[in-house]
């Protein structure tokens, strides 16, 4: 086991999601691949989009790698630049007039479309966190709205600071492994209608992708007592229980309760206690 297989089984019993945590590496040579890699063309007799190996991955445990000749979708060959994109997609055609007004709007959103520069990879490897038996470029969580509060508490737990995302409705493999691994910072991103229709990716599923120099930050955060928790039910009592410092910020800006008196604020154990936090 290495130290990322440990935090993947950190992260799972943690947040516990429906499906694997994926590692995720950008392969820049063909004798990068692991030996136990599936490949799509080799062992299938088909071409796969990367949605697909994703979800062999993180739902059945495989390791799955894709060259140029493995890839089916057309998008993420050109967002993990493993081919030049052709004038066509940048006239914005692949976007109009199905999916845009114009092909000005199309020519925004392939101008603006997250890449790798062409050659510096040639392919893609994904296996879930906990067996991968190589060091991923980036964690990619597929995750439900709960699941995700508390993937942003643990990673806000070392600076207090939030994140800033890229959100697109297309491509959510490029968008969950490009933007983080160019920034340098965990992203939100949104499962596309690939995702949805060709690797059953559900309604409450987001995704949540963290590079390779924040996964301990934010498993170390998720472990903390006060990103641990989050409610199972709601209840829409007015002047509900605040934490000690709600309350605090609360009576220094003049607010009262409605009966006039002062905020009180209460301590965490009270409060999980009569929200049913778990």
């Amino acid at each position: 086991m290495n130290l990322y297989n440990e935090y993947g089984e950190r992260l799972e019993k943690l947040i516990r999601p429906n499906s694997h945590p994926l590692a995720v590496r950008m392969l820049r040579t063909p004798e990068e691949i692991p030996e136990e890699a599936l490949r799509p063309v080799r062992d299938f007799g088909k071409c796969m989009s990367t949605c697909q190996t994703f979800a062999l991955s993180r739902r059945f445990g495989e390791t799955v790698a894709q060259l140029f000749e493995d890839m089916w979708c057309p998008e993420p060959v050109i967002g993990f630049g493993l081919a030049e994109p052709p004038r066509y997609f940048f006239e914005g055609r692949t976007r109009y007039p199905d999916g845009v007004k114009s092909l000005e709007a199309g020519a925004n959103w392939a101008r603006e479309f997250p890449r790798f520069e062409v050659g510096d990879y040639v392919g893609v490897v994904s296996a879930p966190l906990t067996t991968a038996g190589f060091e991923p470029d980036v964690a990619v969580v597929y995750c439900d709205s709960a699941q995700l509060l508390r993937l942003l508490l643990g990673l806000a737990y070392e600076d207090g600071r939030d994140v800033t995302t890229v959100l697109g409705g297309h491509s959510a493999c490029v968008y969950a492994v490009v933007p983080p691994m160019l920034k340098g910072e965990c992203q939100a991103s949104v499962p596309c209608r690939g995702d949805r229709g060709y690797a059953g990716t559900q309604d409450y599923e987001m995704i949540f992708s963290i590079p390779r120099d924040q996964i301990a930050r934010v498993v170390e955060g998720l472990e903390q007592p006060g990103t641990s928790s989050v409610p199972t039910r709601f209840s829409m009592n007015p002047e509900y229980r605040l934490s000690t410092g709600y309350a605090e910020i609360a009576r220094q800006m003049g607010q009262r309760a409605a009966d006039g008196s002062e905020i009180k604020g209460y301590e965490a154990k009270e409060r999980r206690h009569s929200l049913q936090y778990r």
